[in-house]
């Protein structure tokens, strides 16, 4: 006698059966129209991103001006922006505005975020989400500009509200302290606005139980901002911290447009020795070189910030 074939294997369950056909090209039909939309995405992630980054590793080693053939040269370019006293100074000047700069762009943002998240109308609140978040908004390149007529030394509006006050004029973009101060303003009031919002976020997601019981406790404001809110906040710290040190170590627009790197070597960044060796000294394999150095940095200090993370990142 023949068995049916749901008793000839008795471990066997329902799972274990063949998909039908239909199951089976539904199945089908679903990859691929997943792969179609994620097509676009990885194409240009591969083209715009991958293929770039392997380039200019490739090209770190060769020596190149476009006009001739490339020509291998190992770790010479490495060994030149080693021996350079420019790139030395770029990113010296590079990681000294991002310690200055990182620092003060959080402490304003979470200010800021403090007074906006007390008691207001939400009209108000909305009202400096919208002008503290406006800047970013703008082209860094036409905010320099505009800010280098405002602190021209000659026909400057700055300087002159300083002579209607009796002070006297300030060589704002022609001496070296001047010329990082207003960099350093320019860039802090364009770019805070980021930090701020985030921060708003993190302010919003602490429960109000906590605070109010801490207020009940009779706890003074400070110490239910240091031991309340700093700790459960810390989380949106972090990512500011990263997203604004990673920021900061790529800056170009102010400087350039403002001062040109100067006056002397001033306020030249990183970027800037990238862009100026490709661009306009055509040497191609030293820009790449560069830009690998500083890759390199900005891995780095991420690595950093995420291992000092486990100390003073508090998850609820």
């Amino acid at each position: 006698m023949t068995l049916p074939a749901s008793a000839a294997a008795p471990g066997a369950t329902a799972d274990a059966r063949p998909a039908p056909p239909a199951a089976a090209q539904g199945r089908r039909g679903r990859r691929t129209i997943a792969a179609v939309f994620l097509a676009p995405t990885v194409i240009g992630l591969g083209v715009f991103l991958l293929i770039p980054i392997l380039a200019s590793i490739a090209l770190s080693f060769f020596r190149w001006d476009v006009l001739t053939a490339p020509q291998f040269v190992g770790l010479a370019n490495f060994a030149d922006i080693v021996a350079d006293p420019t790139v030395g100074r770029a990113f010296l000047n590079t990681i000294v505005f991002v310690a200055v700069a990182v620092v003060l762009q959080l402490a304003i943002a979470l200010g800021l975020a403090l007074l906006v998240q007390t008691r207001m109308p939400d009209w108000l609140r909305t009202v400096f989400r919208s002008v503290f978040f406006f800047p970013l908004i703008l082209s860094a390149a036409s905010i320099s500009l505009v800010m280098s007529y405002l602190f021209n030394e000659e026909f400057g509006t700055v300087n002159a509200v300083l002579g209607s006050i009796g002070l006297p004029s300030v060589p704002w973009l022609t001496s070296g302290p001047g010329a990082a101060v207003v960099t350093l303003l320019v860039y802090l009031w364009q770019n805070f606005g980021f930090s701020f919002l985030l921060f708003l976020g993190g302010l919003a997601g602490i429960p109000k139980e906590v605070t109010e019981a801490t207020s009940i406790d009779g706890a003074s404001a400070w110490n239910r901002f240091r031991l309340v809110t700093l700790p459960l906040l810390s989380p949106t710290m972090l990512v500011a911290s990263v997203m604004a040190m990673i920021a900061a170590l790529q800056i170009f627009d102010q400087p350039y447009v403002l001062t040109r790197g100067g006056p002397g070597d001033s306020t030249r960044t990183a970027v800037m020795v990238i862009y100026e060796s490709a661009f306009q000294q055509l040497q191609f394999g030293r820009a790449s070189a560069i830009g690998i150095v500083l890759t390199l940095l900005i891995v780095a200090v991420t690595a950093v910030q995420f291992r000092l993370s486990r100390r003073y990142v508090h998850y609820q």
